[in-house]
């Protein structure tokens, strides 16, 4: 698969690095559509970023997206030496459906047993395919993300044949989310995600996972998206750049 690799000028060998998934419902999206967000993330966590270029449906349904989340993170740690990084300081993130990408690699990798990411950084992340919460029924319609966006998104990722509980899609339903990494999550008040990402983060936290969960009340989905429309937009994606800063630096 395709990547971009980005490096804040002045930034030294050996430093951390932030495997990064874009959003767009598994469907849609690229590393150029997202290109300003791994740029401003970059620079404000002083860390490399390695945007990657998943599968997308309906090309490729599930679990492609999700077993490329996993190479990715392999191929990072397994070059970490070339990408100019420590392999002892590899995170995953992401956005909307990236976040559940990072989500469910940092799972995988856990599970596994080996090479895990150190940290996830999940902004409004899609957790749970199989079920319908209060806040997407709240904001199903007119705060930019969809209730109908998302049956589209789904429904092309995770057609009906494929179980929409299986947790390489829905990570808030694994019998065991103990021993993960630590993550960031950060949710929009006016989501129909918002609640799903919020059951994630609590559910982590039972884990015994260290969790910092930030809502945004005043922000709708995809808010990193918008980081040159408006200060809260920046603001927002700024703290989770920040807390990222803090675990890799």
């Amino acid at each position: 698969m395709a990547a971009t690799l980005y490096t804040p000028a002045g930034l030294g060998e050996a430093s951390g690095l932030l495997v990064f998934f874009h959003g767009g419902g598994w469907v849609v999206g690229s590393r150029a559509s997202h290109d300003h967000v791994a740029r401003f993330l970059a620079k404000r966590a002083w860390v490399r970023v390695l945007s990657v270029e998943y599968r997308l449906a309906p090309e490729h349904v599930f679990p492609a997206a999700a077993d490329d989340a996993l190479a990715a993170f392999d191929f990072a740690h397994a070059e970490a030496g070339d990408l100019g990084a420590d392999p002892e300081r590899i995170a995953v993130g992401g956005d909307s459906a990236g976040g559940n990408l990072a989500a469910v690699a940092a799972l995988r990798a856990v599970r596994r047993g080996g090479p895990s990411p150190v940290f996830q950084l999940l902004l409004y992340p899609a957790a749970d395919a199989s079920a319908r919460r209060p806040s997407r029924e709240l904001f199903a319609d007119g705060f930019s993300l969809t209730s109908d966006d998302m049956d589209w998104f789904v429904d092309h990722y995770a057609p009906e044949r494929a179980d929409r509980t299986d947790p390489r899609l829905s990570p808030l339903l694994a019998e065991d989310l103990s021993g993960l990494p630590p993550a960031y999550v950060g949710t929009a008040g006016f989501d129909p995600l918002r609640d799903e990402g919020e059951a994630y983060a609590e559910a982590l936290r039972a884990a015994g996972v260290t969790v910092e969960l930030s809502r945004q009340p005043d922000l709708i989905h995809g808010y990193a998206h918008y980081l040159g429309i408006g200060h809260r937009f920046r603001e927002a994606t700024a703290e989770a750049a920040d807390a990222l800063r803090t675990v890799l630096q």
